[in-house]
């Protein structure tokens, strides 16, 4: 049996969700969690009726916090390799969802540096058509235009290279390593990376949540 593989950037053979679960260290989302966060949401979610997200991290403590008045607010992105497919949309109407009915903040990172990096043959003039097509085609979910801000990591650097040198500070090259699947061929362009894609989650002073598929956990 061909055994599987699933990182940020590639899935290899048949995926079994559940012992991916136990190897992430994340948890499923049960029925009492289903039921609790559309209670909240004042709405049911076909997604989440027939298991589409199925996992999470600490979102029982964002609801929580939720409950309490304390709020948090939405984070997730796109990798511009190419044009954007229904697989990639999902997630995206996902968080439309939860941002109309939570009514939170959400940011969105297009992350162009992301792609050039870790694709050899990949230019940057190509990259950076592609990420203008995905914007456009991320604006025309539909999102809140008062609660939403779309950035692209190359043009928004400036704005967070300082807070991205102090979480790199703080992950070593073999946490890095033993998440990601480096080895002695990574260039150092996607060794630094992580850094800036973990900076978001500071944007505010809540807790946040970020839709995604498991493979990007």
């Amino acid at each position: 049996m061909n055994e599987s593989r699933v990182t940020p950037w590639e899935v290899v053979g048949e995926v079994d969700y559940d012992k991916l679960i136990t190897e992430f260290g994340t948890q499923k989302i049960d029925a009492n969690l289903r039921t609790r966060l559309e209670k909240l949401a004042g709405e049911s979610n076909t997604m989440l009726r027939r298991g589409y997200f199925f996992s999470h991290r600490d979102l029982d403590l964002i609801l929580t916090d939720y409950e309490k008045g304390k709020g948090f607010f939405l984070y997730t992105g796109r990798g511009p390799s190419g044009p954007m497919h229904i697989g990639h949309l999902i997630p995206l109407i996902f968080t439309k969802w939860l941002q109309d009915r939570f009514k939170v903040n959400l940011y969105i990172e297009i992350t162009d540096d992301e792609k050039f990096v870790f694709k050899r043959n990949r230019s940057w003039g190509e990259v950076q058509k592609h990420s203008e097509d995905n914007i456009r085609d991320i604006a025309a979910v539909g999102f809140d235009p008062d609660r939403t801000f779309i950035f692209k990591d190359s043009e928004y650097i400036k704005n967070v290279y300082p807070l991205m040198l102090k979480v790199s500070k703080k992950i070593t090259f073999s946490t890095a390593k033993a998440v990601f699947g480096f080895s002695n061929e990574t260039n150092i362009g996607s060794i630094f990376y992580p850094a800036y894609q973990v900076v978001p989650t500071f944007f505010e002073n809540k807790r946040c949540l970020i839709p995604n598929a498991i493979d990007q956990d």
